[in-house]
């Protein structure tokens, strides 16, 4: 089953999901049902537990379809945990660093993000769980995420994870596993 191109008309989107389950699989847990529109609209599943932030310079819609997570976000220079349970959405302001967590195989939520224009990149970062510093930060456009993410998480997890916080002199967060 695919979303309809041509013609208007709806869909069976858990039946979507049913048919591409198999496809949510490490190491890229969405799959776009669009993407060549103002709008992004993208299936993510779990389980996925980062240490990196996204920073996305417009807001996103967040809708939890199947099973629970965590959304980590950087907010008035702290770190907080907002809980979105199976059912719940959330519109996120754009340009706050959020951390999408999603420990539970099987979880899938439904995310929908605008489109950039070419001039403006998402932003990458990582930050202290101790002081919240940022220790990182790297721009890629949206477009290009697909193709750079290997080399993007590799820059932060083969050199700059082993170091410490600037700030505090904590550890850096090292890449985990769920």
């Amino acid at each position: 089953m695919t979303a309809p191109a041509n013609k208007l008309a709806s869909f069976n989107l858990m039946g979507w999901i049913d048919d591409n389950r198999h496809l949510l699989k490490p190491p890229m847990l969405n799959r776009p049902i669009w993407r060549d529109r103002d709008f992004i609209v993208m299936i993510l599943a779990g389980p996925i537990v980062r240490t990196d932030y996204h920073v996305d310079p417009f807001e996103e819609f967040f809708y939890q379809l199947e099973g629970d997570m965590t959304l980590k976000v950087i907010e008035d220079g702290r770190l907080r945990e907002v809980p979105i349970a199976e059912g719940d959405v959330l519109l996120l302001p754009p340009k706050l660093p959020h951390s999408p967590q999603r420990p539970v195989p099987g979880s899938v939520g439904l995310v929908v993000e605008r489109t950039r224009p070419d001039h403006m990149p998402d932003r990458f970062e990582w930050y202290c769980e101790g002081c919240v510093t940022r220790i990182h930060r790297c721009e890629v456009h949206v477009n290009d995420f697909a193709t750079r993410r290997d080399k993007l998480f590799e820059d932060y997890y083969g050199t700059i994870a082993d170091g410490n916080c600037p700030g505090c002199g904590a550890p850096n967060p090292k890449r985990l596993v769920a």
